[in-house]
């Protein structure tokens, strides 16, 4: 792929709320009076095949407050064993009720952030995993890193228990911007944490920026930019900054009039896309960037790119376990949510319940529309044929309108048409979130508050 130019008057003509589709539906979809024995049903009676494990360790030392993830600020490092011990009984609770077939192809830890655990901590909830499942020795092991305060002993800790890929938390190198959000995170700290993962003997490091934050200008991203390519990461994910102070109250301390204007950000947006594909890397989709040589870009260019919770992944299947508060678990016909609250979710772990919260049962449109926006997702690409044929349906009726109402896409060239169904092209790319909105039929419901597609 060459470098991909970004068109700003396509960004600005598409740039409305949508999801994101780690899921679909859409979380927001989820519900609290669900058929929970149901749900469960449908992911004991999961055929054999790969799954992936999700811990969330909510734990921080400080907020961030660009943060919209569910996490607790902890002023001490040290206590985190009462949580490990209850994320070890939910463990043996959803262990119990899987289908013994079924095999773990990946695991990721998330927050918050897991390197508040310290080094025994990190060992005590790896060897829980490993007594709970059979792990196998290749398998991609990704965990979410905070480079503030972390010690050679915690990167040994994350790589005795199996993990193999890193992901940094960056979001930029200005010095104000990070003042701004409140993350003091100099270059120099980040570089030498690069340094020592790769020494660690991680074979993947990714590196998460965030544009769109307080006092950004094009300028001073774009110098972030320079600086880590210069680390040469496997994989970038640049996130746009999702304002969302009705749902997180630590975002009303940034000033909204801090924040750059939407043309700013659209042209950030255009000067990381094209700087980073001019670059080598090839744009996955969305907000993930990757070396041609990757996993991921592998997966994609052989079709099996998968998309998730955790993002896109070469080797995520139909099922996630989650454990941990508010972490997700997923099947090929249900959504189940861990209580969000701490003391919820340890009041239902201590009756030897599992602590869902909310949920989603599939509908037969549903699990077809899933497919569909899934494929999409990650292929860049839809075929009418083979989908008929692993769907059970006719596609070119099913969806007589959709396809219908891809002509504008075409038009402004975010898509190419072909005898078996479409191709999204390099432009389009930074769209596809706006054309799978067509197949979703979820949209008209209004439920949930989006963050911008562009």
């Amino acid at each position: 792929m060459t470098g991909i130019n970004v068109d700003l008057a396509l960004a600005k003509k598409y740039q409305r709320p949508g999801p994101r589709y780690t899921s679909y539906p859409p979380a927001p979809h989820f519900k609290s009076d669900i058929d929970f024995a149901e749900a469960m049903k449908i992911f004991s009676d999961q055929p054999p095949g790969p799954v992936s494990l999700y811990f969330h360790i909510p734990f921080c030392d400080s907020m961030c407050w660009f943060c919209a993830c569910t996490n607790l600020v902890r002023s001490v490092r040290g206590k985190s064993s009462p949580y490990l011990k209850l994320i070890e009984e939910e463990l043996k609770l959803k262990a119990s009720l899987m289908n013994e077939g079924l095999k773990v192809a990946q695991l990721h830890w998330g927050g918050g952030s897991p390197s508040f655990l310290l080094p025994d901590e990190i060992r005590m909830l790896g060897e829980m995993i490993h007594n709970n499942f059979d792990i196998p020795d290749r398998i991609e092991a990704g965990v979410e890193i905070d480079p503030r305060d972390l010690s050679l002993d915690q990167i040994s800790a994350f790589r005795e228990v199996g993990f193999n890929r890193v992901s940094l938390g960056v979001q930029d190198n200005n010095s104000e911007v990070q003042k701004a959000v409140n993350r003091i995170q100099p270059y120099e700290l980040t570089a030498k944490t690069v340094e020592n993962f790769r020494s660690a003997g991680f074979h993947s490091v990714n590196i998460d920026l965030i544009y769109g934050l307080p006092f950004q200008t094009v300028k001073s991203f774009e110098k972030t930019l320079n600086e880590i390519i210069a680390l040469s990461p496997d994989r970038f994910a640049v996130f746009n900054f999702a304002y969302v102070p009705w749902m997180k109250a630590s975002q009303k301390i940034i000033k909204e009039e801090a924040l750059p204007s939407a043309e700013t950000k659209l042209q950030i947006l255009k000067l990381t896309v094209e700087k980073l594909t001019s670059e080598g890397y090839i744009y996955i989709g969305m907000d993930h960037f990757a070396k041609e040589t990757d996993e991921m870009a592998i997966a994609q260019k052989n079709g099996m790119l998968q998309r998730n919770f955790q993002g896109y992944s070469p080797f995520a299947g139909d099922v996630i376990l989650g454990f941990g508060v508010s972490s997700i678990s997923q099947s090929s016909g249900a959504f189940l949510q861990n209580e969000r609250d701490l003391p919820n979710y340890s009041s239902r772990i201590e009756k030897k319940e599992i602590p869902f919260l909310k949920g989603y049962i599939l509908t037969n449109d549903d699990r077809i529309r899933r497919a569909v926006i899934m494929r999409l997702m990650c292929d860049l690409k839809l075929n009418f044929s083979a989908l008929s044929k692993a769907l059970n349906i006719d596609f070119r009726k099913y969806f007589e309108d959709e396809i219908e109402a891809l002509n504008t896409f075409e038009e402004d060239g975010l898509l190419v048409r072909n005898e078996n169904g479409f191709d999204i092209t390099d432009t389009g790319r930074l769209f596809v979130r706006n054309i799978a909105m067509l197949f979703d039929a979820h949209l008209s419901k209004g439920e949930g508050r989006y963050s911008k597609t562009v």
